[in-house]
């Protein structure tokens, strides 16, 4: 919009009002004395002259730490039993689970064999009332020199 069409609207200016700087108050610096005074050392060197100095504490090695009451061969020598022995137990498992299973699909083929051979023996041997296939009546037949005489 153009600005000869705009109403006419009072402007309000906020101005920030400044925060007064923060006091800081030094701290008074107060000499701290040593735990203990170090033990000042003078060495007399070959020539006369005297050298004065605080001793400096030498630097202890770490402590020898005990060996452990097992070896380590020991520790692994068991470790690898316990891995054969787990091992061992599962091919165990997964053999007996492997005849299970050979048995469980005998069983399985043995049943369909029955199942099967009873559908056909009611197929062949069934009553169905003649609904299909041909019924003959043979009375008295006489076979002579390979031919059929009825």
């Amino acid at each position: 919009m153009h600005p000869d069409h705009t109403p006419q609207r009072a402007m309000e200016v906020h101005h920030p009002t400044p925060l007064p700087p923060p006091v800081v108050h030094p701290a008074p610096v107060l000499p701290v004395q040593p735990g203990t005074v170090p033990a000042v050392a003078s060495v007399v060197l070959p020539d006369g002259r005297v050298v004065t100095g605080y001793a400096i504490d030498t630097v202890r090695p770490e402590p020898v730490t005990a060996p452990p009451a097992v070896s380590r061969a020991a520790v692994n020598v068991a470790l690898g039993g316990v891995g054969f022995l787990a091992v061992c137990g599962g091919l165990l498992l997964l053999t007996s689970f492997i005849a299970a299973l050979t048995a469980f699909i005998g069983q399985l083929i043995i049943l369909a064999a029955v199942i099967f051979g009873g559908w056909i023996a009611v197929q062949v041997l069934g009553t169905s009332g003649g609904s299909s296939g041909t019924t003959v009546h043979i009375r008295k037949a006489t076979f002579k020199r390979n031919h059929f005489h009825g």
